[in-house]
Order: structure tokens, then C-alpha cells, then sequence
């Protein structure tokens, strides 16, 4: 099959990873970029060759003012690709969904949209046969991706009936300087439960999920603590067995490596990984625990990598290019993930 010709509007924290990872797909072809602002990021991603695009022609003098090139608007690229992925702010992207339509161009969106700007909600693991063919999907959001990457490898062994999790969220990414509470932990809401369990059932319907979530001041990761119920008494040693043997999951030992925060994981991926980026769901192993048919543990996300997989499987879903363990091996390679030193 053609290389995929792929755009992606929006170069922020996840548009950017998404930008330099369809670069690196040998599959696919990255033939530009919307940005609104020529600003630090989209000199750099100039400096690297990927051609700029602006929203319309209004932000294009913007660039023009600013001794940046651009190869157009929005309209031409869209005019040369097969899929778009939209990495604009949350609730932005719903505005564009009608212009990527009125070009028959196939269309991502991230978590920050509500579930019905897509015929459907994408997670790898759970439901990658759902989204082959369609027209718009809704890459999850990263919270969710970690909920759901754990669940789905755990109900596809074991089966999973319930599932209460507490949500530990940063407070901003580490560039955003006028976000996140300073000193306090927020509730958020205050209202139980947590959207991030609606947000699961937008993949998983049947699931019974309740959730709650706090913010604390910190830019590093999330942290989740999770309970589930499951179909049958398990052994913890075949908790740890299918987490390790699953894709996209790693699971880390703080009696070995010495860590047993976020602050140590970053600090090892910045000794492993470009941007000390961790695409992957970390689990303590330490901290899991089995009784009976519960299982409880603790899981850190990374906010800024950790759908930047789903995304590249999306694009193939969408225009039918790779089944599921071909997407899955083709990405992992891409991406370098699961090449931690021990």
C-alpha cells in the first residue's frame, strides 16, 4: 500500500511528538504542519524541514511579518494529505471538524474533545479493529490511555468486572508557566465521580468504572492508584506475567532500580530516551497486590508521550493500512519503546 500522507494541525506538547513520529514511520509521510504562531516551536520545527502551514490567511501575514516561510493555510494542506491529526487545544478541534470533512480528508482528534466529534474512541489495545475504515477518530486522553492499556491487558487474561481508580494529575506540562495550583492539592472535581470514568466507557460501555482525581503541584506525570475486581481468584505472580508480556506496559521494580517516584522515572528517561520521553504505562510492581479476585497497584503516565502510540496506530486504522500486532510492532519499533537497560 501508498505511504500514508499525513498533516497535523497543532504542534504543541502532543503535536509535536506526533509530527517527528509520523516522520520516523517508514510507512508514512509527514508533508506539513498548522501553526497558529510563529513562535519558538515553530522556528524549530522550521529549522528541521517540516513545512509550516498556517491556520488562514490572516495568521499566514503573522509568519510573513516574522520572517517565516510558510507553504500555505490549512485549506492546501488538506488539499495533499490523507489524514489529519488534530493536536489543536482541547474543544478547538470540533471547530475544524467541518473544513477536514468539506476536503474528504480522514481525521484524528485528541482526549480533549468530547467523545461524540468521532464515530469512535481509540485504544489500541481495546478496540483497534473498531476504528479500520472509519472517517474521525478520538485518540483518548492520556489519563484514559493508562486506564485503559492497563484493563484491557488484564481483562483480555483474566477478565475484569469492576474498577475503582484514584487519579494523582500534574498540574501542567513543564512549559506551562501559568498553570497548575501552586501550593494545594485540588480536588477535581469536587463532585464524584472523575470524568475519566465516562471517558473509559466511551471505549469500554459495559465496564463498570468509577473514578476520582486530585491535582497536586507537579509537571512531571500522573499517578493512578487502581482497583480492580476480576472474574476469577488470580495469583500475583500471573498479574505481573501478563502485565510484563503486554505491549506499551512496563513494569518497574523499585527493589532493583531504585525508583519509586516520578521524579527518578523522568530522571532515568533522560538518560534512555529523546525529550526523556515515556510513552509507556509504568506499573510498581511492588506496589500490586492481589487478594482473591482483587488486584490494586499503582501506574504513572507521562502526559506529553503517552498517546503518541495510539496516534500513529490510528493513522493506519483509519485508512486500513496494518492489522492490530502489525500497527502494534511497527510503532513499538518506531518509537523505540520497551528498549528500557534492565
Amino acid at each position: 500500500m501508498a505511504r500514508v500522507r499525513v498533516g497535523v494541525n497543532g504542534l504543541g506538547t502532543i503535536g509535536k511528538r506526533i509530527a517527528y513520529a509520523v516522520i520516523d514511520s517508514p510507512d508514512m509521510d509527514l508533508v506539513g504542519a498548522v501553526k497558529r504562531t510563529p513562535d519558538y516551536q515553530a522556528l524549530i520545527a522550521a529549522a528541521r524541514g517540516i513545512p509550516l502551514y498556517a491556520p488562514d490567511t490572516s495568521a499566514a501575514e503573522k509568519f510573513d511579518e516574522a520572517g517565516v516561510k510558510v507553504a500555505g493555510t490549512l485549506d492546501d494542506l488538506l488539499s495533499k494529505i490523507d489524514v489529519i491529526v488534530d493536536a489543536t487545544p482541547g474543544g478547538v478541534g470540533a471547530s475544524y471538524k467541518p473544513l477536514y470533512e468539506k476536503a474528504g480528508v480522514k481525521a484524528i482528534f485528541q482526549g480533549g474533545e468530547k467523545a461524540d466529534v468521532a464515530e469512535v474512541s481509540f485504544s489500541t489495545l481495546c478496540n483497534y479493529e473498531d476504528a479500520i475504515g472509519k472517517n474521525t477518530i478520538r485518540v483518548v486522553s492520556c489519563n484514559t490511555t493508562g486506564l485503559l492499556r492497563l484493563i484491557c491487558t488484564l481483562n483480555r487474561a483474566f477478565g475484569v468486572e469492576k474498577v475503582r481508580a484514584v487519579i494523582v494529575r500534574r498540574a501542567a506540562d513543564p512549559k506551562e508557566v501559568k498553570k497548575g495550583p501552586i501550593n494545594s492539592i485540588t480536588l477535581n472535581p469536587p463532585k464524584l465521580p472523575s470524568h475519566h470514568a465516562e471517558d473509559v466507557k466511551s471505549v469500554l460501555p459495559w465496564l463498570d468504572i468509577k473514578t476520582s482525581a486530585v491535582v497536586v503541584p507537579t509537571t512531571l506525570m500522573h499517578v493512578h492508584h487502581v482497583t480492580l475486581y476480576l472474574k476469577d481468584r488470580v495469583d500475583r505472580r500471573d498479574i505481573i506475567s501478563a502485565l510484563e508480556e503486554a505491549p506499551r506496559i512496563v513494569v518497574i521494580s523499585s527493589s532493583k532500580t531504585g525508583i519509586k517516584s516520578t521524579a527518578q522515572l523522568i530522571e532515568a528517561a533522560r538518560d534512555q530516551r529523546p525529550r526523556n520521553d515515556i510513552p509507556e504505562l509504568v506499573v510498581f510492581e511492588e506496589s500490586i497486590s492481589v487478594d482473591g479476585r482483587e488486584v490494586m497497584l499503582f501506574q504513572a503516565v507521562h502526559q506529553e508521550s503517552i498517546v503518541v502510540p495510539e496516534n500513529l496506530d490510528a493513522i493506519r486504522a483509519i485508512v486500513g493500512a496494518a492489522s492490530r500486532e502489525e500497527s502494534i510492532k511497527l510503532t513499538d519499533s518506531t518509537l523505540g519503546l520497551g528498549n528500557w537497560l534492565w
